[in-house]
């Protein structure tokens, strides 16, 4: 199995604003691979700096085992990315507009472009100015794989994507990645990588702090947990609780352990409401990384 990305000390400046520093990466060929971080961590930056869409100020970056740089046009045609946010003209229709991105690339990609918008459900015929967040996201999505890259790049894809469509999305990535592309998923929503990623890069404050199999991740993942109850709230006695709220009859922490032991606990209180859900990575970060 070859090596698809790698960055070594990858470092972009800004001045005064930080950017990535000493960012080292591997990305396997054919795996499903996770980059997450708080908004502003240095995700779009690293990604942005692979693509050369922006100058790193220092170390080395190949995609494929070529400089990015100096490669830039022959790797952009096996490369399909999806930005955070997507602008297009807006008096064009999106089909329109599809064909013409088709055109950069030496194949026939209409029926692709048929089959990507069938699955996604999105009208073609429609002008972009027309469109809502989400229908954009879509041809930003069909533009990324229309002419099925061998590195697939996504930036917070499901931004503005509904529950369904973004079943969809991560269906048509499986496939994808079924039939031999590598991807690069960067998100700061911690549930949708466990979802889809083989292994997942940290990154905070513009530096990795982790890299690690996504089945150890969710060893060590936490569950946010809130509950009402009738009666007097006092002090959980539970190995595992951080972050602890307590406000009148409601509470809210941070929980990493045993479900079970958590439920026993909780069965001790006359409850109105309870809610256990995936906490958001920031959150995450406030106690685990820092």
């Amino acid at each position: 199995m070859g090596i698809v990305i790698e960055t070594k000390k990858l470092t972009k400046n800004y001045g005064k604003s930080r950017g990535i520093v000493d960012v080292d990466l591997i990305v396997n060929e054919g795996e499903i691979f996770g980059f997450i971080g708080p908004n502003g961590a240095g995700k779009s930056t690293t990604i942005r700096t692979l693509l050369s869409l922006i100058t790193k100020t220092s170390g080395e970056a190949t995609i494929f085992g070529k400089d990015c740089h100096e490669y830039r046009v022959e790797l952009l045609k096996d490369i399909g990315y999806l930005p955070s946010e997507v602008f297009y003209y807006d008096n064009m229709k999106a089909i329109d507009l599809l064909k013409y991105s088709a055109s950069f690339y030496n194949k026939d990609c209409t029926q692709r472009i048929k089959e990507l918008a069938e699955k996604l459900e999105l009208d073609l015929n429609k002008k972009i100015e027309d469109m809502s967040l989400g229908n954009k996201k879509k041809v930003g999505i069909i533009q990324g794989l229309l002419h099925s890259p061998k590195l697939i790049i996504l930036d917070e894809p499901t931004s503005g994507l509904d529950p369904l469509i973004q079943k969809k999305f991560f269906d048509i990535i499986k496939e994808e990645n079924s039939k031999g592309a590598t991807v690069l998923f960067s998100s700061h929503i911690l549930s949708e990588v466990q979802k889809i990623c083989d292994r997942v890069a940290i990154i905070k404050e513009g530096k990795i702090i982790s890299t690690q199999k996504i089945s150890d991740l969710q060893e060590n993942s936490y569950k946010k947990v809130s509950f009402t109850s009738r009666n007097k709230l006092e002090q959980l006695h539970l190995e595992g609780i951080s972050q602890m709220e307590m406000i009148d009859n409601n509470a809210a922490f941070l929980y990493k352990g045993d479900c079970n032991k958590l439920i026993q606990e909780l069965c001790k209180y006359n409850l109105t409401n309870v809610e256990i859900s995936e906490p958001l990575l920031e959150e995450i970060f406030l106690h685990y990384y820092i």
